[in-house]
């Protein structure tokens, strides 16, 4: 006796066993996105080549996600973790939080697990307005200025900005163009002077 069929999935509807994979199988498809877009950048990326890494349908992808846009965003934010970060750069207060936030910048970039997705991030942003959305999202409203809301000080939306504007022209010049002598300079040294200034554009009035 033949077995019944099953019903056939929608569009972007899992089986209910992948549903049902939860957390652990959303964090193992954030990993394999983050690998993928870092190895391939946005524009040679796929929700299918994603989904091959992780070791799932791609239907459950884009339940989870929904869009290569968003699955991009999810990607980048595991790397930056803003969530677990923005307490400790501005639970001490405003004195020192230029000092803890340039060195919680470069310290993303100088770990080479970190970095590399990023730089996917940064050179696609060039290119891709897809990107350079997530790039807005991410650094500017999910980090500067919720640290600079938090602070209190006014123009909140225009100091992020600036205090972005100054970490990211480091970035591309360090870790992407790689100009001289600041690809080779000691992050420490960077931290203690870029400081000052972030900690003026958050903090004074």
């Amino acid at each position: 006796m033949t077995e019944p069929a099953k019903p056939r999935r929608g569009p972007g509807r899992p089986r209910q066993d992948e549903a049902d994979d939860g957390p652990g199988t959303q964090e193992r498809i954030r990993l394999a996105a983050r690998e993928v877009f870092a190895e391939r950048g946005y524009d040679k990326t796929s929700v299918r080549g994603i989904a091959k890494v992780a070791g799932v349908d791609p239907a459950l992808v884009h339940h989870y996600f929904g869009s290569k846009d968003d699955l991009f965003a999810a990607a980048i934010e595991v790397t930056m973790e803003p969530a677990l970060v923005l307490p400790a750069i501005v639970g001490e207060g405003p004195d020192g939080i230029g000092e803890r936030l340039a060195r919680y910048f470069l310290g993303v970039w100088e770990n080479p697990a970190t970095r590399a997705p990023l730089l996917a991030v940064v050179r696609s942003a060039l290119t891709h307005e897809a990107a350079a959305a997530v790039l807005r999202r991410l650094v500017l409203r999910r980090v500067l200025e919720r640290v600079a809301a938090d602070l209190k000080v006014p123009d909140p939306t225009f100091r992020a900005e600036l205090a972005a504007s100054h970490m990211i022209g480091i970035a591309l010049l360090r870790y992407v163009v790689q100009v001289e002598p600041l690809a080779s300079a000691d992050p420490e040294a960077i931290v203690a002077l870029v400081a000052p200034t972030l900690q003026r554009y958050l903090t004074e009035e």
